[in-house]
């Protein structure tokens, strides 16, 4: 793609990097066929090659967002599909960053818009304040099909559906410290505790640190980590989402200096790839540039890193039939897309593939919150292929997919390591009685 940036405006490392991105697009069009929104609507601009117009359009003019450009970058689910698809290598996470960080400086969204945003950002990335929100969920829920009559109104009445009816208590894998390997110890790794993901669903990390240490590796909880920032970041909130990734950088670099780490375990494809990306994001800062990389060179999906042990004989082979749901921050935005399903066929489940599997759910962060007819679409669509495969179970490694899929599917959700946790001799997941 030919681009007409000044000089001046080259000398901004951010719209340098953007036009290094928008001239490797060739305008195939590969992407539209797996991009979800585009699918969905059937929309051009609903697809990457559309954003990309509408983003360079923005970028070379030096102009402010206006309402039609956020209407498409706002649909935008950055499932990275279209990374996937491109044959061309065109970086449309670090391009699609780049213009929600303008839209953020340049446009004024409507009061609704800026509450709602406001509310999830305040919210949501701090455990304390998102488990007090949950139990106020509750109350509110009845009101729900009040809310939605009234469009600005719509993501509460989603937030109001989503929430669980009940919250489990705080688990102490939430809380800084060491757990011991079992017998020798063969490693040492930290754990994210994260922070939706320990509020709603704090079985996952308490599976995975059953299963690491019976496996001889020493897990860590560091203190003063907190949320990745992808909630953020993925809002064009740049500022706190640097401020997040060099509150993690921090709390991982000291313990790297307390004993080394052979990884950073990650239970949350979502916050995977944000970690990943932080060598990226802080790249710019003298100060962070190279702990950032280091961090992001560390860190690992929990499936990621199992498969680099040399694990023994499963405990017990339950034999289930379990779909498995690559999320798309997993199979798009770290490429991991083999280990997973070799795990749970090596425990002795019988692992099937979804059609359709590179298609979002369409949780994507709070998309579901923020686009709640387009991510119900997708969802239904999602269940629909999965419930066709005959599966008594749905196997995934992102909350988000969890939380998403099963507000919809007639089967049980089930993290990836819950099922390999109840293989190598931990306890079997609750619900599949």
């Amino acid at each position: 793609m030919q681009t007409n940036f000044t000089t001046a405006q080259l000398a901004d490392p951010h719209v340098q990097e953007s036009e290094k991105i928008l001239r490797k697009c060739v305008h195939c069009g590969f992407c539209t066929a797996t991009c979800p929104t585009y699918v969905t609507l059937g929309n051009e601009l609903d697809s990457p090659r559309g954003r990309i117009y509408l983003i360079k359009d923005m970028l070379e003019n030096g102009r402010p967002a206006d309402k039609e450009i956020v209407t498409h970058i706002d649909r935008c689910l950055s499932c990275l599909a279209c990374m996937t698809t491109c044959p061309s290598g065109v970086n449309y996470m670090h391009l699609v960053d780049h213009a929600r960080v303008h839209i953020e400086k340049t446009y004024r969204r409507p009061l609704m818009n800026r509450l709602t945003r406001g509310v999830l950002a305040a919210v949501l990335p701090y455990p304390k304040r998102f488990r007090a929100a949950l139990k106020l969920a509750r109350l509110g829920r009845p009101f729900a099909n009040v809310f939605d009559r009234v469009p600005a109104l719509k993501p509460f009445a989603a937030m109001l559906r989503l929430a669980p009816a009940t919250v489990p208590a705080q688990s102490a894998t939430a809380s800084p410290g060491s757990h011991a390997a079992q017998g020798a110890r063969l490693g040492r790794v930290a754990i994210l505790t994260g922070c939706a993901q320990p509020v709603l669903e704090p079985g996952i990390n308490e599976a995975t640190v059953s299963l690491l240490t019976r496996l001889g590796i020493e897990v860590v909880v560091p203190r003063g980590e907190g949320c990745c920032g992808a909630l953020v970041h993925h809002m064009g909130r740049e500022e706190a989402a640097l401020a997040s990734a060099r509150q993690n950088v921090d709390a991982w670099t000291r313990e790297i200096g307390n004993g080394s780490l052979d990884a950073i375990v990650i239970t949350a494809s979502g916050c995977g790839t944000t970690i990943k990306d932080y060598g990226f994001m802080l790249r710019l800062d003298p100060a962070y540039a190279e702990k950032a990389a280091r961090v992001s060179a560390l860190a690992k999906d929990v499936t990621e890193y199992l498969a680099t042990l040399d694990l023994p004989e499963p405990a017990r082979k339950p034999g289930l039939t379990v779909a498995y749901h690559s999320a798309c921050s997993m199979q798009h935005g770290q490429k991991i897309t083999r280990q997973p399903k070799d795990l749970l066929a090596r425990a002795g489940f019988v692992v099937r593939e979804p059609r359709e599997g590179h298609l979002c759910c369409g949780s994507a962060g709070t998309y579901n919150i923020m686009q709640p007819e387009i991510s119900a679409r997708l969802r239904d669509r999602k269940v629909r292929n999965i419930e066709a495969t005959g599966a008594s179970l749905v196997a995934t490694g992102n909350i988000g997919c969890i939380t998403q899929i099963a507000s919809a599917a007639k089967l049980p959700v089930v993290h990836t390591v819950k099922l390999l946790d109840w293989a190598y001799g931990g306890d079997k997941p609750a619900g599949l009685e």
